[in-house]
């Protein structure tokens, strides 16, 4: 691995944090919330939950009070994966959606039980320091007191006025006031979703599944018609599983990406780099055409894959690590043609809308979080006077009969987000993520080559143009690709899409702590396709 170049080379106004403690994420006063939490004598857990409960109020445009959530933490000697994604209802089957060429993506049918406020109450119970209602101040303020919208955020919350109109979605009023979407500066108010977090401290998260926030939301539920039961709140979950991990260039120092584990899709990250590892990328210089072409075809082949496969572990094919075979891995890899753009399918291997944080404290611990509610708000269902609008993470699954991923009672979908953290001979090294739906497992994969392969800090790797592969093998690139690039690149046979504003590509928006080993302190990057920044002390 490179050593770390502060240089910052792209186009932007941000400079790498360098701190003991510190804390990144996508919206300043969910930053605030978390060093907060750390002045007051928490821990990087305690930092991670209080800054995700305040993004639910103060970024409601990517996350809230139902969403799900997943969390690698090093606790200072081992990693911990959490997965808080919920399940379906039970009573849901197939022929629920018969006649449906695809799962809905808005209403009561697209929504999977919340898990997010689990992994809150499931992380201050393991880790954390400070009291579990402590952790609920900054939000509970914000959402009584008000707090003045992000420009980011404005412009994502106006766009969502458009797709969440009164007459299809009456109860979504309260996050239009006056009518409209609040623009940039304005100060928003939510006393309701106050006292909603009130509660949820008050009872370590017990009211929301099994106490009166529960009969709230099953009474909406019931009075719409809608399949989810007291009995699927009840009985929700979140569990410990651990991480999946794929060594990247063992050679050069024992370097490990590791992922939740499926239904999350970050095992498409750890098949990118290892096809890529295959081919040595560092031969190829930064930012030029092999650079780009070489990851642009290993992630089509990994994509190929996980779409096929990945679903509810209950439900995968074969164990998720088959698919990591490094026999499998040296057939795709000589799939990649350098000289020219491939189509790739999956293969077959072997027998055998969205908020990101991390922190870091002096301590040695390194929390890697995320949290969303899918689609911008998520389903459109907000559970009146509570201030709760629901994911709409069912539409993670597929009406394939016969598909690992088709929709069936109490499952977990394909998911999306996921938290990711890497470790060089067995010491944290990274901790991050980049939010943002499919480009998550892409943004791993190039944060990961950009600092470890190209020696990048992390604010210049968030800071360079991305490059996203699209469902149909389409490429966006972001407008800092240089034009002799993009246009070598559409020789090779790239279809390669433009003429439109990098945020309709959705480029995605990263948040990297890297460990510091020369000051035994931290080096922050957050992105400037964001409101967020990254602070500490």
């Amino acid at each position: 691995m490179h050593p770390i170049d502060f240089a910052c080379p792209y186009p932007g106004a941000r400079m790498p944090v360098l701190a003991r403690n510190v804390v990144a994420t996508s919206q300043p006063l969910a930053v605030q919330a978390g060093v907060d939490a750390l002045r007051g004598g928490g821990n990087a857990v305690d930092a991670a939950v209080a800054a995700a409960i305040a993004l639910t109020v103060v970024e409601p445009t990517s996350n809230g009070i139902g969403a799900d959530a997943f969390c690698i933490v090093w606790d200072g000697d081992e990693l911990h994966g959490l997965n808080a994604s919920g399940r379906s209802p039970a009573a849901v089957t197939p022929a629920d959606f018969a006649g449906r060429s695809a799962m809905p993506q808005r209403g009561w049918d697209s929504v999977t039980v919340p898990g997010a406020v689990s992994a809150w109450a499931e992380l201050s119970r393991r880790f954390g320091r400070l009291p579990f209602a402590r952790l609920f101040d900054a939000a509970v303020g914000y959402a009584r007191d008000g707090f003045a919208v992000a420009p980011v955020t404005a412009a994502a919350w106006a766009a969502a006025a458009e797709v969440f109109t009164p007459a299809e979605f009456p109860d979504f009023a309260p996050f239009l006031p006056h009518g409209r979407a609040p623009r940039a500066g304005e100060i928003f108010k939510f006393p309701a979703q106050a006292d909603t977090l009130e509660k949820i401290a008050d009872t370590h998260g017990e009211a929301f599944y099994r106490g009166a926030i529960a009969d709230k939301i099953i009474a909406a539920a019931t009075a719409a018609g809608a399949k989810l039961a007291h009995a699927d709140l009840a009985e929700h979950r979140c569990d410990w599983v651990g991480t999946i991990a794929a060594a990247y260039r063992a050679r050069d120092g024992d370097i490990e990406l590791h992922e939740i584990p499926p239904n999350g899709q970050g095992l498409a990250a750890l098949i990118m780099l290892n096809l890529v590892a295959r081919h040595d990328i560092r031969r190829y210089a930064l930012d030029s055409p092999d650079f780009f072409h070489l990851q642009i075809e290993a992630m089509k082949l990994a994509l190929a894959d996980a779409h096929r496969y990945i679903a509810d572990p209950d439900c995968m094919e074969f164990p998720a690590m088959r698919l990591l075979d490094s026999a499998y891995i040296d057939a795709r890899a000589a799939a990649i043609d350098m000289r020219r753009a491939g189509r790739p399918a999956y293969g077959v291997p072997p027998a055998a809308g969205t908020v990101y944080l991390t922190t870091a404290d002096q301590h040695g611990m390194l929390v890697s979080f995320i949290q969303s509610n899918f689609m911008g708000f998520g389903s459109g269902i907000v559970i009146p006077d509570t201030g709760i609008a629901l994911q709409n993470r069912a539409a993670g699954f597929n009406l394939q009969p016969g598909h690992p991923n088709c929709i069936a009672g109490r499952k977990r979908p394909f998911h999306t987000i996921i938290p990711a953290f890497a470790l060089r001979a067995g010491k944290p090294l990274l901790s991050f993520g980049v939010m943002g739906g499919p480009m998550q497992p892409q943004g791993h994969a190039q944060m990961v080559i950009r600092v470890c392969d190209y020696g990048q800090n992390p604010q210049a790797a968030s800071d360079a143009p991305r490059w996203r592969v699209l469902e149909d093998n389409r490429v966006a690139l972001e407008a800092g690709v240089d034009a002799r690039v993009k246009a070598e690149l559409a020789r090779r046979g790239h279809r390669i899409l433009g003429d439109a504003p990098d945020a309709d590509f959705a480029f995605g928006g990263a948040q990297l702590i890297v460990v510091d080993e020369s000051s035994g302190g931290y080096i922050a990057g957050s992105d400037h396709r964001k409101d967020g920044m990254a602070a500490g002390f």
